[in-house]
C-alpha cells in the first residue's frame, strides 16, 4: 500500500506546473472567503466590544429617535417598580472644529454610571483636583482619542457645536474604551450645555432589582414609555449591526465560493487529462494487484492533497489579505457600515475550518469524476503500446439542463429566507450549472462554425478541436465560471451606478446643499440661520430639509424620517416615484425598502410614532431610495413641525440667482456662517457618492479578477498537460517542416479558440445570472430596485482580452514541450 501511495505522490511531483496551478486555484479561492469573513467578524467584534462597553451591566436600554428624546420621561422611567438603576445617556459624533475628523462623544451621570458600566471612567489627572470629574468644561479623552488628535492633558480641544464652537479642558483619560476606539467622556451635564442637547437624552441605561424581571414589571415599564421609544437590550443592538451588513457579507462570500467552485473545475481539468496521459501507468499497476477501490482512492486523494495544501495556505494568505483589507479599506471594506472602523486583525478558527473543508471538497469533487473513470477503465487496451489515450466523448445532457433551467426559474421566484436570498444565491449555482452541461453543445456549434477556415495552422486548429471536443469542453469549463461570474458583475455594477447617477440627479436639484457640521445632526439650523441665509446677495430661494430616526417595532431597524417640502404639483417633483397615488389627508411616501420589510402598499393606512405620539397616515407613493437600506419615509415638512414643533434643519437647498455661479454663492455663504457649516455643490455630491460607489465595489473587482486568473490558470494547466502527451504529434510536425515558431502559434490559436468558447458560455450564463443578481439578490439583500443597462464596450475589450491572455498562457504552457528535439520525439513512436 505505501508503494501506490509513493505512486500517485511522485505523479503529483512529476506534474509541478499543473499541480502548481490547480494548488494556487484552490488558495485563492479559499483566501478570499477565508478574509471576507475576518475582516466582517473583526468589525463586529469590535462593534459588539464597543456596544458591550458602554452598555456596562445594563440589562435593558430605552432608546428613541436619533435626535434624542425628552430628558423628563427619565424620571418616569427610573421609579418603575423593579428597577434598580436608570443612568441616562447622551452619545453625540461631534466634529473637531477645524479638522474633517469626528470624536464621539459620551455624557454620563458619573456617579450613576459608575454602578452600570464601572470600567467606562475618567481618570483625572493628578495636577487637578477632585472636582474635574463634574466640571462641564472638562473632558477625557480615549487613548486613542488622545493619539489621534495630538493632544495631552492640560491641552484644550475645540468642538463644533452647529454654528457654534465649543472649548473644551482635557482632564485626563478615559478608561474602559476599546482599543483604537476614538472617543471622550464628559459629565452628561456638560455635554447637554454645550452641545446643543439641553433637555435632551439619547439613551437610558437601565438595570433589574434582584428578582425585579418580571412580565407585570416589563409591561409596567413600557405602558410608562410614549410611542417611538423601545427597551432593548444590549445584545440586540449588536444583532441589529449584524444585520445591516449581513446581505453585504453574505453576497461577498457567495463571490468568494464562486471563486472557489472555479478552482474545482481547474482541479477537474488537469486531473481529467492526467487520468488519460496515465492510463497505462494505471492499467500496470491493476495488472500488479490494485483494486479499483484503491485506484478510485488514490486518484482523490492526490486531489484531496492539493485541496489540502492550497486550503493551508489560503487560511494564511487569507489572514494576510484581511491585514492589508482592515489597513486601507476598514472593517466595513468601503461599504459604509462601520465608517472610520480600524479594528484590529484576529484569528477566525470557524471561518478558517470551513473555508479549508470547502477547498478540500472542491478538490475531491473535482477528482471524482476522473477518479471513477480511472477505476472503471479496461486494462487490456491500455497496456498496448500503441494505445493512444483519448478522453470520452463531450455529451450534451438536454434533460438535466432542461431540469436545471428550470429550478433555477422556481428558485429565483421564492422568497429571501432571513433576509438573505437563499433562493437567488441557488439559481445562479442552477444557472452556472447548466451553462457548464451546456458546454459540449456549444463547443461542437462553434467548430462546425469553423470548418471554412482557411490556412495549414488554422486547419490543424480546427481539426484538432474538431477531434477532440472533450478537451475544448474541460479547459473552457473554468473560464466559462470565471467569466460568467465577471460578466454578471460588470453588468450589475453597470446598472446600479446608471441608477444611482440618474437618481442623485433627481434628488440633488439645487445648486448648493449646506448642512451643519457632521456631527451636528441634533443642533441643525434654527429659523434665524435660515433667514441669514435666505438674505445673502445671490441667494434666489431655500428649500429646509429635517431628518430623524424613527421605530416601528421592537426588533426593527431605524427607520428615516424625511421632512422636506412637498410641492403641489406632486411628490415625484422630490424623489424619483416608483408609484403615486391621490391623497387628501396626511399622507407620507415610503421607500421600496418600506414595502418589502413592511409590506407598505399605496393607500394603505399605517400609524407611525411622530411627536411622541402614534399618527395615521394614507401612503400615498412608492420612491426609489438607494441611501437608507433599513427604509425611509417622507414628509411633508410644514405637516411634520406642526406635529412635533420642531422648527430646525438639517440640510438646507440652496439655488443661486440668475447669473451667480454656485462657486462664487458658495464664498458668500462661508462668509456669513464661517466653519459651523458644510457647503457642497450638487456636482461635488454626486462625484463624493459615486467615488464611494467605487470604494464600495473595490473588493467584488478583486473577487472577479481572481476568478479570471484562475480561468486562466486553468487554459494553462490543460495546455501544459495536453503539449506534454502530444510530444510525438509537435516531432512529426518538426518533421515535415512546422518550425517551432508555427507550432506556437498553432498552441496559441488552439488557447484562444477554447478560450473562446468558454467566453462565449460565460457571456451567456453571465447575462443570466446578472438578471438574478439585479432582480433577485440585489432587492430581496438590500431592497433597491435599478435599471438594467449593458457595458457594452467594456465586456467587448473585456472579452478580447481574455483571448489574448489564453493564446499567451497556451503559447507558454506549450514552451516545454517544443524543446524537445523532433528525432527524439518521432523515436518514441518507434
Amino acid at each position: 500500500m505505501n508503494l501506490v501511495v509513493g505512486l500517485f505522490i511522485s505523479s503529483l511531483r512529476r506534474r509541478r506546473f499543473a499541480t502548481g496551478l490547480s494548488l494556487i486555484a484552490v488558495m485563492l479561492g479559499v483566501a478570499l472567503g477565508v478574509a471576507v469573513s475576518v475582516v466582517n467578524r473583526s468589525a463586529l467584534d469590535e462593534f459588539a466590544h464597543g456596544v458591550r462597553v458602554l452598555s456596562g451591566d445594563a440589562d435593558l436600554q430605552l432608546v428613541g429617535p436619533r435626535n434624542g428624546f425628552d430628558e423628563n420621561i427619565f424620571p418616569r422611567v427610573a421609579i418603575s417598580d423593579g428597577l434598580g438603576l436608570a443612568s441616562p445617556v447622551v452619545e453625540l459624533d461631534v466634529r473637531l472644529s477645524g479638522r474633517d475628523a469626528t470624536l464621539r462623544v459620551v455624557g454620563l451621570d458619573l456617579l450613576r454610571s459608575m454602578q452600570v458600566q464601572p470600567e467606562l471612567r475618567p481618570e483625572v489627572d493628578a495636577s487637578l483636583d477632585a472636582g474635574a470629574l463634574l466640571d462641564p468644561d472638562v473632558i477625557y479623552p480615549s487613548p486613542a482619542a488622545l493619539q489621534a488628535f495630538a493632544l495631552r492633558t492640560g491641552q484644550t480641544i475645540t468642538l463644533q457645536a452647529g454654528l457654534r464652537t465649543v472649548s473644551l479642558r482635557v482632564g485626563g483619560t478615559a478608561g474602559g474604551f476599546a482599543p483604537g476606539q476614538v472617543a471622550a467622556l464628559m459629565d452628561i451635564a456638560g455635554v447637554q450645555w454645550h452641545l446643543g442637547m439641553l433637555g435632551r437624552l439619547t439613551r437610558i441605561d437601565l438595570r433589574w432589582a434582584t428578582g425585579g424581571d418580571t412580565q407585570a414589571t416589563r409591561a409596567a415599564l413600557q405602558a410608562r414609555l410614549p410611542p417611538g421609544l423601545q427597551l432593548v437590550a444590549p445584545v440586540q443592538r449588536e444583532m441589529q449591526a449584524a444585520d445591516m451588513s449581513r446581505a453585504y457579507r453574505a453576497n461577498l462570500t457567495m463571490l468568494a465560493v464562486i471563486a472557489l467552485a472555479t478552482g474545482a473545475f481547474l482541479v477537474f481539468a488537469t486531473q481529467s487529462l492526467s487520468v488519460v496521459r496515465r492510463q497505462s501507468e494505471f492499467a500496470l499497476l491493476r495488472a500488479l494487484g490494485v483494486t479499483r477501490g484503491q485506484l478510485l482512492g488514490g486518484v482523490i486523494a492526490e486531489g484531496c492533497a492539493v485541496g489540502l495544501v492550497g486550503g493551508l495556505a489560503g487560511v494564511a494568505a487569507g489572514h494576510g489579505l484581511a491585514a492589508i483589507a482592515l489597513r486601507t479599506l476598514g472593517g466595513d471594506l468601503g461599504a459604509g457600515y462601520f465608517a472610520g472602523s480600524r479594528p484590529a486583525l484576529q484569528f477566525d478558527l470557524t471561518a478558517s475550518a470551513v473555508f479549508l473543508l470547502l477547498g478540500l471538497a472542491a478538490s475531491a469533487l473535482g477528482s471524482w469524476w476522473p477518479a471513477r473513470r480511472a477505476a472503471k477503465a479496461d486494462i487490456a487496451p491500455a497496456l498496448r503500446s500503441a494505445h493512444q489515450p483519448l478522453l470520452p466523448p463531450a455529451r450534451v445532457h438536454h434533460r438535466v439542463a432542461l431540469c436545471l433551467a428550470l429550478l433555477a426559474l422556481a428558485l429565483a421566484s421564492a422568497p429571501p429566507q432571513g433576509g438573505l436570498p437563499v433562493g437567488g444565491y441557488l439559481s445562479v449555482a442552477c444557472v452556472l450549472a447548466c451553462a457548464v452541461v451546456c458546454l459540449p453543445a456549444l463547443a461542437h456549434l462553434v467548430t462546425r462554425l469553423l470548418t471554412r477556415w482557411p490556412g495549414l495552422l488554422l486547419g490543424l486548429v480546427r481539426a484538432r478541436a474538431a477531434a477532440t471536443p472533450s478537451h475544448a469542453v474541460i479547459a473552457a469549463g473554468g473560464v466559462l465560471a470565471s467569466v460568467a461570474l465577471s460578466v454578471a458583475m460588470a453588468i450589475m455594477v453597470a446598472s446600479f451606478r446608471d441608477s444611482v447617477d440618474a437618481w442623485l440627479g433627481r434628488v440633488l436639484p439645487a445648486d448648493l446643499y449646506i448642512r451643519t457640521a457632521q456631527g451636528a445632526v441634533v443642533v441643525g439650523l434654527d429659523s434665524a440661520a435660515l433667514q441669514r441665509l435666505a438674505a445673502i446677495p445671490g441667494v434666489a430661494r431655500v428649500e429646509p430639509i429635517r431628518h430623524e430616526q424613527i421605530r416601528l417595532g421592537d426588533n426593527s431597524l431605524p427607520v428615516a424620517l424625511v421632512a422636506r417640502p412637498v410641492p403641489a404639483e406632486g411628490a415625484d417633483r422630490v424623489f424619483p416615484m416608483r408609484a403615486l397615488r391621490a391623497c387628501t389627508g396626511d399622507c407620507i411616501w415610503v421607500s421600496e425598502a418600506m414595502t418589502d420589510l413592511y409590506g407598505w402598499r399605496p393607500g394603505q393606512q399605517v400609524t407611525i410614532p411622530i411627536g411622541e405620539s402614534l399618527r395615521r397616515f394614507e401612503v400615498a407613493g412608492i420612491w426609489r431610495d438607494y441611501a437608507r437600506q433599513s427604509g425611509a419615509i417622507l414628509i411633508d415638512l410644514a405637516r411634520y413641525r406642526a406635529l412635533t414643533g420642531d422648527q430646525r434643519v438639517n440640510d438646507v437647498a440652496v439655488w443661486a440667482a440668475a447669473g451667480v455661479a454656485p462657486d462664487a454663492l458658495r464664498g458668500r455663504v462661508r462668509q456669513v456662517f464661517g466653519p459651523g457649516v458644510e457647503i457642497a455643490s450638487a456636482e461635488l455630491i454626486r462625484r463624493s457618492s459615486l467615488a464611494l460607489f467605487d470604494r464600495t465595489f473595490a473588493v467584488t473587482y478583486a473577487l472577479e479578477a481572481c476568478a479570471v486568473l484562475i480561468g486562466l490558470f486553468g487554459i494553462a494547466a490543460s495546455f501544459a498537460a495536453l503539449a506534454a502527451a502530444r510530444r510525438r504529434e509537435f516531432g512529426m510536425l518538426r518533421h515535415i517542416g512546422v518550425t517551432r515558431g508555427q507550432i506556437g502559434s498553432m498552441l496559441a490559436l488552439e488557447g484562444a479558440l477554447v478560450a473562446g468558447i468558454g467566453v462565449l458560455g460565460g457571456l451567456l450564463a453571465g447575462a443570466a445570472i446578472s438578471v438574478l443578481l439585479i432582480y433577485v439578490v440585489n432587492r430581496q439583500s438590500f431592497h433597491w430596485s435599478m435599471d438594467f443597462a449593458v457595458p457594452g464596450a467594456s465586456l467587448a475589450l473585456f472579452s478580447v482580452a481574455m483571448l489574448l491572455f489564453a493564446a499567451l498562457a497556451a503559447r507558454w504552457a506549450g514552451s516545454q514541450a517544443m524543446r524537445l528535439d523532433a528525432v527524439r520525439a518521432v523515436r518514441e513512436d518507434a
